[in-house]
């Protein structure tokens, strides 16, 4: 992008040259293009929609993934100290008074 030189953010876009309508009536060729551009971007929007969606659920059933993981952890630790304390229990000395 040096030196007056700019290059189109988008793959396809309009140049000078095919903003202006020619002067032999060749304009519905323009607007054909236009047209065509239009529909190939609208398209293109369409699928990133369906995959914008798609991954979308796929986060949405990551997260419900997560939650039931971290309920199985705590449950396991909380389960895994009962057990602790109860063979602390069984080894300890029994008291006598």
């Amino acid at each position: 992008m040096c030196n007056g030189h700019h290059r189109s953010l988008f793959r396809g876009s309009i140049s000078p040259n095919q903003t202006s309508v020619p002067e032999n009536g060749g304009d519905a060729s323009v607007v054909d293009n236009l047209r065509g551009r239009l529909a190939e971007t609208e398209s293109r929007l369409a699928q990133v929609r369906a995959r914008e969606a798609a991954l979308s659920r796929l986060l949405e059933e990551m997260k419900r993934l997560v939650s039931v993981m971290e309920i199985l952890e705590n449950y396991l630790k909380r389960r895994y100290s009962d057990r602790q304390e109860y063979v602390v229990r069984l080894l300890a000395p029994v008291s006598r008074k």
